[in-house]
């Protein structure tokens, strides 16, 4: 861990040395997006390692090349109460290390082949989720075909592929801990001007650490749907998409059994004159065993921006609800599932799933120095309803939480600061102070404090 680390970033001071006002791609959160065909340009071949950023295939065509790149991701973490010290949790010192290297292939413009590799490991963390570490395998692997199509463009996607949408309440890649999510998927997205036309088909990678290429995907986890979005709907954007999710073997506190979902989300953010917004609402229905599904989850996150003023002050307010089973032993189970969430969300703390809870979190945000953010925030949580349990990331009941209490959850302080050092290296410091309820300080839990140190490096 630590050879591979001084190695790419000593990488990262040479490549950092290139001289300004290059239009180069910047490293991007989905590699895949990147197009390195401007290096057709000889002139701009002008940093290191440039003859692997672009290998030209075709002398008369400079869209068809390889590209090759990597990322490497090292975070500290230190959390003294996960699941806020109850049952066998107990205080974690612990470091994730997430390697990827990645051959991206463009044959023609039509085509692409892309290939990534990943070894994510970690030390010091006991129990080791299946989220920690995942050691040489696959990350990505897939086929796209682009064309124009009825005045638009499609692009057709088959393979092992990342996919979010939105703010990644609900679907997401998991950038969050070690191990991202990826699913092995059919996707096609149709999009001119205005509009966005998805659909998809998919079985999410389940991620084990057995021995190197053992993840697997299979019909016992499904999910797919189909999505509009159109733009210049008053001053923002509106999208809708239904989606179904299909589990074999799921246990809920109140049900258990094969579960389907039928997810149905509708989604309104925009800008204007200083004022942001992202509003989403999802209901879901559907079946698990006997039992038959009816739950909700609403979230928004606002803010305005006071550009006249120095550091450029973002005043913002998010607040999120979803239900919970209100009454056990009937026929309906109203447990939300937050299908693939994102912990950045929230916190990354972990210490708030996105079920049976009422979250309100004012904040402000500044921008001290150009590639410099700084968020202060408090969150005040709640239960939905107190028939049902207290829930960390990403859905896990608190033991003893459930039909006990009051609905006061507790709130929490977080402090995070993310600072953009190069175009190939970026930084990131949270800390989160978690102050518990009454409730769940009966359950055996006690306050809890979080600490996350990442360095990122991108090539």
């Amino acid at each position: 861990m630590i050879l591979r680390r001084a190695f790419l970033l000593a990488a990262a001071g040479l490549i950092g040395g290139a001289a300004a006002g290059q239009e180069r791609p910047a490293i991007g959160f989905n590699r895949w997006q990147e197009d390195w065909s401007v290096l057709a340009d000889p002139a701009l071949r002008t940093e290191p390692f440039d003859g692997l950023k672009y290998i030209p295939l075709a002398a008369d065509d400079p869209a068809s090349y390889l590209s090759f790149g990597l990322d490497l991701r090292e975070r500290y973490e230190a959390n003294d109460a996960p699941q806020f010290g109850t049952g066998a949790n107990r205080d974690q010192h612990y470091l994730l290390q997430r390697a990827q290297i990645h051959a991206d292939l463009h044959p023609d413009a039509h085509w692409q082949m892309f290939l990534q590799l990943e070894d994510d490991v970690q030390a010091g963390k006991a129990p080791v989720a299946p989220v920690d570490e995942n050691p040489v395998n696959i990350r990505q692997a897939f086929v796209t075909y682009d064309t124009g199509f009825a005045g638009g463009d499609l692009k057709i996607r088959v393979g092992r592929q990342e996919m979010a949408f939105d703010l990644q309440r609900f679907v997401s890649v998991r950038d969050g801990p070690n191990v991202r999510q990826a699913y092995d998927a059919a996707w096609a997205n149709w999009t001119n001007e205005l509009w966005r036309v998805i659909g998809f088909w998919s079985q999410p990678v389940q991620y084990r650490d057995t021995r190197p290429f053992d993840d697997v995907s299979n019909g016992r986890l499904q999910y797919g749907g189909f999505r509009v979005e159109r733009k210049e709907v008053g001053p923002g954007s509106l999208t809708a998409y239904y989606s179904r999710y299909e589990q074999a073997g799921a246990h809920f506190l109140d049900g258990a059994g094969h579960e389907r979902r039928d997810n149905w989300d509708i989604r309104y953010a925009g800008v204007w004159r200083g004022l942001d917004w992202d509003a989403e609402e999802m209901t879901q229905t559907g079946q698990i065993g006997d039992k038959s599904i009816l739950a909700w989850a609403v979230g928004s996150r606002s803010g305005y921006t006071l550009d006249g003023l120095s550091w450029t002050p973002r005043l913002g307010l998010q607040a999120d609800a979803a239900s919970g089973d209100t009454k056990r032993g009937n026929g309906t189970l109203g447990t939300f599932n937050p299908l693939f969430p994102n912990g950045y969300y929230v916190t990354l703390s972990g210490y708030t799933g996105y079920t049976n809870f009422v979250h309100v979190k004012p904040s402000v945000t500044v921008k001290p120095d150009k590639g410099v953010t700084l968020m202060v925030a408090t969150g005040l949580l709640w239960r939905e309803t107190t028939a049902d349990a207290v829930y960390v990331q990403p859905d896990i009941p608190v033991a003893n939480s459930a039909g006990h209490g009051d609905p006061w959850t507790g709130l929490y302080e977080q402090l995070r600061l993310d600072w953009t050092m190069t175009k190939n290296l970026s930084s990131a410091v949270e800390a989160v102070h978690f102050q518990i309820g009454d409730s769940l300080r009966a359950a055996g839990g006690h306050d809890s404090d979080y600490l996350g140190v990442e360095l990122r490096f991108g090539w």
